[in-house]
């Protein structure tokens, strides 16, 4: 079964992107909550450094939709490549 990339890559994004949302929001209100998995995304997104803000949340959470838009599209077209035509 072939799958629509731009479904899938808008699917994966809002995904992910709520996904630091939600943890970013938290950890304003629990200062301790989620820091690990935001010390991650900070090791990964070059510029957002997890910091008790909300104008990185928003940056988090942008850099989270481009990184989940990308890889939707990334494994739709993979799986496009292997299934029938």
């Amino acid at each position: 079964m072939r799958i629509n990339p731009v479904g899938l890559a808008v699917a994966i994004g809002v995904l992910w992107a709520g996904c630091i949302l939600f943890i970013g929001l938290a950890e304003l209100v629990w200062p301790t909550y989620g820091r690990a998995f935001l010390d991650l995304a900070a090791s990964i997104y070059p510029g957002y450094d997890a910091g008790r803000s909300f104008g990185q949340v928003v940056l988090g959470t942008v850099y989270g939709f481009v990184d989940g838009a990308v890889g939707g599209l990334i494994i739709a077209w993979i799986n496009n490549l292997f299934a029938p035509r």
